[in-house]
């Protein structure tokens, strides 16, 4: 039998373990890279194993989620962050340098490799053939010390893409329509393989925009084949000795196999507050649109900017709309500025931002107060924007551009104009400067690592025991997301390395009180419902609940990402055997969890309750019992090395 192009890459890096469906796979890892989001936090925990010098053949650290300097945080960590990567061999992309999936995707990527990032949507690099997953920052530590990436072998699902997108139709679309289809729980345990004759009408950028948004769909990671389309996105880039051809065999097996037809696709929009409720641009025409924001990871890339400056050129925003571009990269913002391309979008009104994640995130460009903003971005969730009450749509360049030109929700294709065509350069522009080589090893050990005040210690979780008790604090409902358990946003991300201020905002989008109720009780249980830590890689949405006295976490089902970092902090991941039961408990009981340590291993616990006993189930390794019963992964990985 056949492999499909997952289980090829897979198996030329699988270093323990079973590529059999279910069982744990161990991975050794080409590549890394953090954002400094995530990366103070990652970068602690390496220091912490003691390890000199990163194993892997290139490890990157990004600035490109906390660069609102709006007081010290921010540029202690990034100073910090500098001085960490000087010292133990990490490549480093000064603040400005863009945005770390679109950089990576122009200078780093390679088909075939493996990269973990310790960002949700790492998997952007899939685009160019590279097994790329989102992990949480200890994840990604560990792989920097040479450990291996633990991963339970996925089922994967085939896209099989025909015919050619229509003008004012795109990427974008496509990702909005397997989204339709699967849902934000329909990629859980999967990976999402992209093939079929259709693929040969998208570029890199394109495919990259796609595999972008496979982590909204909760997939393990998502892949294109890498063809001569990669190799020509690569020489482009003056890289092409890093090609090699990636395909799947002919009689390679797949769970299941979707077929989506481009030609008949039309632009679509998700609706708040999720990414999965999507519907056609044409079926909300009309509907009055206060912002328009262009940019993110999802649709930064030259080809995305070229455009949207096409087809607003020669026009206006329209009076009631407040548009913001961001470049995904300083090599994009370079040859916009080169070809007069940037020009249109100043002239016509547009607001320029700095090659960052910015708006995404909640880091500035918020919407008015219960405004309508269309965006080029991944995540609508709620709050997300920094507005608590604004309503975020999702779109494609070509709708949101149309959209800020009239005002109100438009169906691009109803403009009145052909789509110019946009040929792409046979050669980028190529300035690395804004990445920095580390030490040479000599020189690394004079190398002083710089520490500032917000940054404290490093939350550590407490060996299992037989018996767990604690309040149920807090009671959630079905896809809460990493930014309901850690918000992101301007007033918080400064706090990403300073655990103790971060967990004031712990739950605060569900209830503000949570955080104070949580330290009184001084042990806590909370219980979720289905799909419970979608979203983000953010291990802080563990760390700060470890922090706050939680012990475990007892849900209908969870996300991939967001369980690993459960168990990496020493945090009790449990699901309902009858997700019935969910409804028999209340918030504010004690609960308490028997038969503890035997449970790990047969896979049963028991949650007594108020009305009554109700049966628990889990499935764990052999290696995440040890790093449960060690109290998390950073204490397992000091006794055991490994």
């Amino acid at each position: 039998m056949g492999l499909n192009i997952a289980e090829k890459i897979i198996k030329a890096h699988l270093v323990g373990g079973s590529m059999e469906e279910g069982a744990e796979a161990a991975l050794r890892i080409d590549q890394t890279l953090t954002q400094d989001a995530t990366g103070t936090m990652a970068y602690l925990e390496f220091e912490a194993m003691g390890i000199d010098r990163v194993k892997t053949e290139k490890s990157l650290a990004y600035i490109d989620h906390n660069t609102l300097q709006s007081g010290f945080e921010n540029a202690d960590d990034h100073r910090y962050i500098q001085s960490v990567c000087r010292k133990h061999g990490i490549y480093f992309s000064r603040p400005g340098n863009g945005i770390c999936h679109q950089v990576h995707l122009e200078r780093f990527g390679v088909p075939g490799k493996t990269l973990l990032g310790s960002d949700s949507h790492t998997p952007t690099a899939g685009g160019l053939g590279m097994l790329a997953m989102g992990a949480g920052g200890l994840d990604v530590a560990v792989a920097m010390g040479g450990g291996a990436y633990y991963i339970n072998m996925p089922k994967v699902i085939k896209v099989e893409l025909s015919g050619k997108l229509r003008p004012f139709v795109s990427a974008k679309d496509v990702s909005l329509e397997i989204l339709r289809i699967l849902s934000v729980k329909g990629g859980v345990g999967r990976i999402i393989e992209w093939g079929g004759e259709g693929v040969k009408s998208l570029s890199v950028p394109e495919r990259a925009t796609i595999t972008n948004m496979g982590a909204e769909l909760g997939a393990t990671t998502s892949i294109f084949p890498s063809d001569e389309i990669t190799r020509a996105f690569l020489k482009a880039q003056g890289r092409e000795k890093d090609y090699s051809p990636v395909f799947a065999d002919e009689d390679a097996k797949y769970e299941r196999i979707i077929k989506i037809d481009l030609s008949q696709l039309k632009p679509l929009i998700a609706c708040p507050h999720m990414p999965d409720k999507v519907v056609t641009v044409e079926s909300l025409k009309g509907m009055k649109v206060d912002q328009v924001c262009i940019g993110s990871c999802t649709n930064s890339s030259l080809y995305d900017m070229l455009k949207a400056s096409a087809i607003i050129k020669g026009k206006c925003v329209a009076p009631s709309v407040s548009m913001s571009v961001s470049p995904g990269s300083r090599q994009v913002l370079s040859m916009l500025s080169e070809c007069g391309a940037l020009n249109n979008f100043i002239l016509a009104g547009a607001r320029l931002l700095e090659c960052a994640c910015g708006p995404c995130i909640g880091m500035g460009f918020s919407p008015n107060s219960g405004g309508v903003s269309l965006r080029t971005f991944n995540r609508n969730f709620e709050g997300r924007s920094g507005t608590a009450d604004a309503k975020i749509y999702l779109v494609s360049p070509e709708t949101a551009v149309a959209s800020a030109i009239t005002g109100e929700i438009t169906d691009p294709r109803t403009l009145g104009m052909e789509m110019p065509e946009i040929k792409m350069p046979e050669c980028f522009k190529v300035d690395d400067s804004g990445v920095l080589a580390p030490a040479d090893p000599e020189e690394a050990k004079s190398v002083e690592v710089l520490r500032g005040p917000n940054i404290k210690p490093i939350p550590e979780g407490k060996p299992l025991t037989d018996t767990l008790e604690g309040e149920l604090t807090l009671k959630l409902g079905d896809n809460i997301t990493t930014d309901h358990i850690m918000p992101a946003g301007a007033k918080i991300l400064p706090y990403r390395s300073n655990i103790p201020k971060l967990s004031e905002f712990c739950f605060a989008v569900c209830d503000k009180s949570f955080s104070q109720r949580a330290k009184e009780a001084g042990q806590t249980i909370l219980v979720g419902g289905a799909n419970y830590g979608q979203g983000s890689s953010r291990e802080h949405a563990a760390l700060v609940p470890l922090y706050l006295g939680v012990r475990a976490v007892v849900a209908k089902s969870f996300a991939r990402i967001h369980a690993a970092n459960l168990i990496n902090a020493g945090i009790l991941p449990l699901c309902f055997k009858n997700p019935d039961d969910y409804d028999k408990l209340k918030q504010g009981e004690k609960l308490s969890i028997s038969g503890v340590l035997e449970g790990l291993h047969s896979g049963k616990m028991s949650l007594h309750s108020e009305s009554g006993d109700i049966p628990l189930v889990c499935a764990f390794t052999e290696r995440q019992i040890g790093i449960l019963k060690a109290g998390g992964l950073l204490n397992y990985t000091r006794e055991s090395g490994k």
